[in-house]
């Protein structure tokens, strides 16, 4: 039993030090804001605020108070309050996306990859950028036309990696429901665990839970 929580603790450990390379990647390439510098702060806290208050309901001077600024300050980083909504959603569809494809690489059967995707977006919905997905799903009317379309871009990426390893499973005979409707059932019942999943509790871990999800498709 000891060696297990060994193994596991020793996992988690290297699962962090994946992800926190692969953020610094992404930051070096100016795809994403470094959490530590002010353009990254702000949108931490933007999403928090959008997340607690509403898109609407947030102003820009809720924003500054929330970093420390002035509220002219804010437009050093962004032209409009919208400007860091889209930046909230983009960079953390950029992140989470990354996050995906290094599990999938790390995973050798379609079962393999099926699960690294459930338990990275469980630990996207559940983890760091939980309030920024949040306002992915419930502020996405708030974006401009435009606007929306480059989210679009990369959500159709994001979920292109979903789609190809559900159809792989079609394929293999491991799944019979259609790989779209699966993919939106997925969608509601993994997003929905924030609303009641408390780990600090105790019991479930992340991957006790996405054991479970996988043992309810029966993979």
């Amino acid at each position: 039993m000891f060696q297990v929580e060994l193994k596991a603790s020793y996992a988690n450990r290297v699962a962090v030090v994946s992800q926190n390379q692969i953020l610094q990647s992404l930051i070096a390439e100016n795809l994403v804001s470094d959490p530590e510098g002010a353009r990254g702060r702000l949108l931490t806290e933007a999403a928090r605020l959008f997340r607690e208050k509403g898109y609407e309901r947030t102003t820009v001077r809720d924003l500054a108070a929330a970093v420390g600024i002035q509220s002219g300050s804010l437009f050093h980083h962004f032209r409009t309050k919208e400007e860091i909504l889209k930046a909230v959603m983009v960079e953390t569809i950029r992140l989470n996306t990354a996050l995906m494809q290094a599990a999938l690489e790390a995973a050798d059967t379609s079962r393999q990859k099926l699960r690294g995707l459930i338990r990275a977006e469980l630990e996207s919905i559940n983890g760091q950028t939980g309030e920024a997905m949040a306002v992915l799903v419930f502020e996405w009317r708030s974006l401009s036309a435009p606007s929306q379309g480059e989210v679009l871009e990369l959500r159709d990426i994001y979920e292109k990696l979903w789609l190809d390893v559900l159809e792989s499973l079609k394929r293999e005979g491991a799944l019979e429901a259609d790989p779209f409707v699966v993919r939106r059932m997925l969608t509601g019942a993994l997003s929905w665990t924030v609303t009641w999943y408390k780990p600090e509790r105790g019991g479930l871990t992340l991957d006790g839970l996405t054991d479970q999800v996988m043992a309810m498709m029966a993979l």
